[in-house]
């Protein structure tokens, strides 16, 4: 595991530490298995947020069904 994965994934249990523990567990298998789609949605998720003025939820939900099939996949590995 690479430092900057290693980061991510530490940041990622501090963000989700009230999260009901089966849905964290599903979110760090993805994580695991693809680190970069979750970095390239964020920075889109942060994108709609400050320059598009969206809700927070809104915003993950967008971009969440856009990368529905590279989540799908995620999971599958």
């Amino acid at each position: 595991m690479s430092i900057k994965n290693f980061l991510i994934k530490k940041a990622a249990e501090r963000q989700l530490k009230n999260m009901p523990q089966e849905q964290r567990d599903m979110i760090m298998k993805l994580l695991e298995n693809d680190p970069d789609l979750f970095v390239k949605m964020s920075k889109e998720v942060e994108h709609k947020i400050k320059k598009e003025g969206k809700d927070q939820m809104l915003a993950m939900m967008e971009v969440g069904k856009k990368y529905q099939k590279e989540l799908k996949a995620a999971l599958e590995k």
